[in-house]
C-alpha cells in the first residue's frame, strides 16, 4: 500500500479544491442533488436524448476515489454504543458489533457490512469494518481531512487487476442501466451486508431482554429453549419470518444510508454518478452459473423451492457467520462474541472510546454468559438445520445499492437541458481539480 503518512498524493490545486469542498453546504447538496448519469466518454445511443461523447473517459483521480470511498464507508470516530436499557440496569447494554463509528448509521452499531467497489485499476475491498478510527477528533469534534484521508489508503486490499465484469445486458444488467453502468473511467462501489452476522446480533440483543423467535413457518415452537425459561419468556415469542424482514430491512438501512452518503459528495465534488439497484446483486456475488462471469466469487448454495442462489461468503475476505464457514451455529456464535469481546472490541475494557472513562464503561457492559450464548445457538441452528441456510427466509450475504461515480460530460447536458442541469461545482470541477479544461482533454479519434 502507499505510504499513508505522506502527503505526495495531494498537489496544491487539489489541496485547494479540498479546502473549497470543506465550504459546500449541506443543503446544497441535499436540493441539487440529481442523478446525472453522462459521463465523459459517454454513448447514448438512440433515442430523444441520443448523443455520443466528443471524449476519452476521465478516470477519477486517487483522490477523488479516497473522497469517495471514505464518504462512504470511512472511519470517523469512536462509537457512542447504546447507553442504557432497564432489562439489562445497571449493566451497560451490549449491542453493538464494533467499537468505532463510520460515516452511516447501522442498527445498535451492529456494522456487518464491508465496502467493495471496482474500476479501470481493478477490483478492492475497503476494510473498514472493525477498524480503529484511524485520525482522532479534536476538542471541536473535527478531523484533519487531508490526514484522515490518506489514513484510510491502508484499507483498500485489491482483488483482482481488472475492472469487475458485470455484462451490458439482461439479466446482469438492468436494460436501461447497460448504456452507461459500470464504463471505463467510472468508480463503482456498493456495501455487501453479512446479514448471517446481523442476525445473530439481533437474537442476542432480544436474548438480553428476555426474548426468543418463534417458527411461525411451521407453527411451532423452537425446540430446547424450555430449559432457558428462567432468562427468557417463552410465551411470548417473536415471530420468525417478521424477525426475519426485519433484519433484512435493517441492513438495507445501513447499506443504502452508505451510499447515499457518497450521492451527496459527488456535489460537492461536482462529479456526476447515481446510485443504482439495477445490477444483479446475486449474480454480482457470484452466483451467476456462469464461468464467463465468475463475479466476486462468492460461494453460494443452492436448494429446491428457494427462488434464488445463496451466497455465503468469499473465502478469507468477507465470510458470513454460518456454515460452511464455521463447523456450526455454535462456533458462529463464538466467533461473533469474540468480535464484541476480544481484543479492540467494543466491550473489551482496553479498547478506547469517547468517555473520559472508557475502561468503566466497556467493563460494565452485560457479559455474555453461557446462558446467552446457548440460547442463540439453539434457535440458531435450528433454524439452520430446518430451513438449510442461515437465516431461514432471507439471504445469507446482501447487497442491495450501488453508487457509480464519474466526470460529466457538461456539453451533453448544455445541448439537451435547461441551463441549471448542473451545479457550479460541476462546471468548475476539471480546473478546481485537475486543473484543466473541457477543451483540453483528450478527444475520440473520430471527433473533431
Amino acid at each position: 500500500m502507499p505510504d499513508t503518512t505522506s502527503d505526495s498524493l495531494i498537489n496544491p490545486h487539489e489541496r485547494q479544491a479540498l479546502e473549497k469542498l470543506l465550504q459546500f453546504p449541506l443543503a446544497e447538496a441535499l436540493f441539487g442533488r440529481r442523478s446525472r448519469r453522462f459521463a465523459l466518454g459517454g454513448e447514448l445511443p438512440e433515442g430523444p436524448l441520443a448523443y455520443r461523447s466528443r471524449y476519452e473517459p476521465y478516470p477519477l483521480s486517487e483522490l477523488e476515489r479516497l473522497l469517495i470511498l471514505t464518504t462512504v464507508g470511512g472511519l470517523t470516530g469512536w462509537h457512542n454504543l447504546i447507553s442504557h436499557h432497564k432489562n439489562v440496569a445497571p449493566h451497560l447494554p451490549s449491542y453493538s458489533g464494533m467499537a468505532a463509528g463510520r460515516t452511516f448509521p447501522s442498527a445498535a452499531g451492529f456494522h456487518t457490512s464491508q465496502i467493495f467497489f471496482t474500476d479501470d485499476s481493478g477490483t478492492y475491498t475497503f476494510q473498514t469494518r472493525d477498524a480503529h478510527p484511524p485520525v482522532p477528533r479534536n476538542a471541536l469534534g473535527q478531523v484533519d481531512v487531508v490526514e484522515l484521508l490518506l489514513a484510510h489508503r491502508q484499507y483498500c486490499h485489491k482483488l483482482s487487476d481488472s475492472r469487475l465484469y458485470i455484462p451490458p445486458r439482461e439479466p446482469y444488467m438492468a436494460g436501461h442501466n447497460a448504456w452507461n453502468a459500470n464504463k471505463p473511467g467510472s468508480l463503482l462501489v456498493w456495501p455487501i451486508a453479512d446479514v448471517a452476522q446481523h442476525q445473530l446480533l439481533k437474537l442476542l440483543f432480544i436474548a438480553q431482554n428476555g426474548f426468543v423467535l418463534y417458527d411461525d413457518v411451521h407453527n411451532r415452537s423452537i425446540p430446547g429453549l424450555e430449559k432457558f425459561k428462567d432468562y427468557v419468556a417463552l410465551d411470548k415469542p417473536y415471530p420468525l419470518t417478521a424477525f426475519d424482514q426485519a433484519t433484512l430491512a435493517e441492513v438495507s438501512a445501513e447499506i443504502s444510508a452508505a451510499v447515499f452518503a457518497g450521492h451527496l459528495m459527488q456535489q460537492a465534488m461536482g462529479l456526476g454518478g447515481w446510485m443504482l439497484n439495477g445490477l444483479d446483486r446475486v449474480r454480482t456475488l457470484g452466483a451467476s452459473g456462469d464461468p464467463e462471469v465468475p463475479g466476486l466469487g462468492f460461494r453460494y448454495d443452492f436448494k429446491p423451492g428457494w427462488s434464488r442462489p445463496n451466497p455465503t461468503g468469499l473465502e478469507g475476505i468477507f465470510e458470513g457467520y454460518c456454515p460452511p464457514h464455521y463447523p456450526h451455529m455454535r462456533a458462529a456464535v463464538e466467533a461473533l462474541v469474540e468480535r464484541k469481546f476480544g481484543q479492540g472490541g467494543p466491550f473489551h475494557p482496553e479498547t478506547p472510546g469517547p468517555w473520559k472513562e472508557a475502561r468503566a464503561v466497556r467493563s460494565q457492559a452485560f457479559p455474555h454468559e453461557e446462558w446467552l450464548i446457548e440460547v442463540v445457538a439453539t434457535q440458531a441452528q435450528y433454524l439452520f438445520d430446518t430451513f438449510g441456510k442461515f437465516p431461514a427466509t432471507v439471504p445469507t450475504i446482501y447487497s442491495l445499492m450501488f453508487l457509480q461515480t464519474h466526470h460529466l460530460d457538461l456539453e451533453y447536458y448544455d445541448r439537451f437541458f435547461e441551463p441549471g442541469a448542473y451545479l457550479q461545482t460541476h462546471r468548475e470541477h476539471l480546473e478546481r481539480w485537475h486543473g484543466v479544461r473541457l477543451e483540453d482533454l483528450p478527444r475520440r479519434d473520430d471527433s473533431q
